[in-house]
């Protein structure tokens, strides 16, 4: 069988399938400094697209021959001291020259879990459904194009109580992770990106709940980063009046003033598509906050009359058609999510091991690349404008 994003897990594997794990393989685990490591790594993704059920170590340990396989595959990803950073830098390099992506796009994860002793697991209040759940939260930065996301890098949300002896040394957490903000999560994961060799550096499309829109954006243009992130309509914020000095600078709603400045709302054709869409130069709600060169943007989809979601933009992101079709790409990240990495174990992981975690995720990232490729020359766009 073929892989393919309607059935990504395969009951086999054919000649085709091998020869482009054997070519992945080559690409993706050349950091790996021993060839016994290589070759676990390359069945463990193997192990990913095939095995059917939930991907735990026990069952993709039954592929491997011996009786030990089971202890061999928990030492390869939850003990053996290989770094999974190289990995998933030859991951974006792989993804660069064969996938042409468009934009980074960075999103959060929820992973509910059973109990609270798989690594990171924590209550999290979603703002999106109003509850609070128990889970690991991660985040993830994906390559993205008009046809297809392949996730790169995820950074994990501990808290406090995973920092403290003897949690932290029993998990082997790192000394120099420290309890981190979704916020936190955000930074991390675009300093990471941002410095991978032979990978374009923007612009970086930010989809997450709960995190200060505006911070974010003044962090991104003071280290030069072009970006898209999503504001919550609530957020307070003013007219940046050195733009538009016509106009008062009372605080007001990002949802009141993308809905009530009638006279800056624009025509903009997303390729056969028009739509009305706004963008209004503003600044934080607090002077001293700072925050020139924000520019929010909202869109309105047939006959609503609020716009949709609304997005802060700078970094000379130009003209407004390309930002909103920037604004598409979570959307191909959320597809494939649940297309792809759902069904090749992204969220399986259930052992206490924090460099465990990372390497069942960086090779779980390795398998969806795999099913991606397959499926990148079938796949129509989503969105025209999603291409620069």
């Amino acid at each position: 069988m073929r892989l393919s994003l309607v059935k990504p897990v395969c009951t086999h594997m054919d000649s085709h399938c091998e020869s482009l794990l054997e070519e992945l393989g080559a690409h993706l685990f050349g950091s790996l400094q021993r060839s016994g490591q290589r070759l676990k790594a390359e069945r463990y993704v193997r192990g990913l697209l095939t095995v059917p059920g939930r991907k735990t170590l026990r069952n993709i340990a039954a592929q491997f021959e011996g009786g030990a396989a089971q202890q061999s595959v928990h030492h390869f990803i939850s003990e053996s001291p290989w770094e999974w950073m190289p990995v998933r830098h030859a991951l974006a390099q792989y993804v660069q020259r064969h996938l042409a992506p468009d934009a980074w796009v960075v999103r959060s994860t929820m992973i509910p879990k059973v109990g609270s002793h798989s690594i990171g697991v924590d209550q999290h209040f979603l703002p999106h459904m109003d509850q609070t759940v128990t889970g690991q939260q991660a985040v993830g930065a994906w390559l993205v194009s008009g046809r297809t996301a392949v996730p790169i890098d995820w950074r994990l949300r501990l808290s406090g109580r995973w920092l403290s002896s003897p949690r932290r040394q029993r998990a082997g957490i790192p000394a120099g992770v420290t309890a981190v903000s979704l916020d936190d999560c955000v930074r991390e994961a675009v300093a990471a990106i941002t410095g991978i060799p032979e990978v374009q550096h923007g612009p970086v499309v930010v989809d997450v709940d709960g995190i200060d829109a505006p911070a974010l954006a003044r962090h991104f243009t003071s280290v030069g980063v072009p970006f898209v992130v999503r504001v919550d309509p609530q957020e307070q914020l003013r007219i940046d009046r050195s733009e538009l000095p016509k106009y008062g600078d009372r605080v007001r709603t990002a949802a009141e003033l993308a809905s009530s400045l009638i006279t800056l709302r624009q025509q903009v054709n997303i390729g056969e598509r028009p739509m009305t869409a706004v963008a209004i130069p503003v600044t934080a709600a607090a002077p001293a906050a700072g925050g020139g060169g924000m520019t929010l943007v909202g869109e309105w989809r047939k006959t609503a009359a609020r716009p949709g979601k609304l997005w802060l933009t700078g970094g000379g992101i130009q003209p407004l058609g390309l930002v909103l079709g920037l604004t598409v790409l979570p959307h191909i990240v959320a597809r494939d999510f649940n297309a792809i990495s759902a069904k090749v174990g992204i969220r399986d992981f259930a052992g206490r091991s924090f460099p465990g975690w990372h390497r069942h995720v960086t090779l779980a990232s390795a398998a969806h690349l795999a099913v991606a490729l397959e499926g990148s020359a079938v796949l129509p766009a989503v969105h025209p404008a999603a291409r620069s």
